[in-house]
């Protein structure tokens, strides 16, 4: 079987008549229902999704064979997964945040700073947050071609370029 990707999760009900307040992981928020059917990770659960509207903090959707409202709520907490094959390949310098995570990272000179814990955007540009055993806190580096110059998924490690005193 493919490997298994979270793409969203159930964060309760939304309304009385058996939709669900969805949180969207992937780009566009809306897109999470091209990537139909979502299951659980266990695979016990599958379900089609129409999204109805976006809502503060996520979207209201429907999945079939849920049509009240304490359905819906007993599925809070669950998270939805898809097919890593199912997603579309990707042009040259771009990366799934899933693919980055726990990748070596390593500066120019090759010594290992730690790896990568999370991929994050906090509206600007994406940041990497770092972690290593010579490291207090975490470290957020910039994701750009200055800071990270390359990206070696198949080799399990980025080069970067961080700026003078980050490490």
């Amino acid at each position: 079987m493919s490997e298994q990707v979270c793409v969203g999760a159930i964060a309760g009900a939304f309304g009385v008549r058996g939709e669900v307040r969805l949180k969207s992981f992937t780009a566009d928020a809306a897109a999470i229902a091209d990537y139909a059917p979502l299951m659980s990770e266990d695979g016990s659960r599958c379900f089609e999704v129409t999204v109805t509207r976006a809502i503060k903090n996520g979207l209201a959707a429907r999945l079939t064979g849920i049509s009240t409202k304490e359905e819906a709520e007993a599925l809070k907490g669950l998270q939805l997964f898809v097919p890593r094959d199912r997603f579309p390949e990707l042009e040259d310098d771009e990366f799934y945040y899933t693919d980055l995570v726990n990748l070596e990272v390593r500066d120019t000179g090759g010594t290992v700073l730690g790896r990568v814990k999370s991929v994050q955007n906090h509206g600007a540009t994406d940041l990497l947050e770092i972690y290593g055993p010579g490291l207090k806190t975490t470290v957020l580096l910039p994701f750009t071609k200055q800071a990270v110059p390359t990206v070696d998924i198949a080799g399990g490690r980025i080069i970067v370029d961080p700026p003078e005193g980050l490490f």
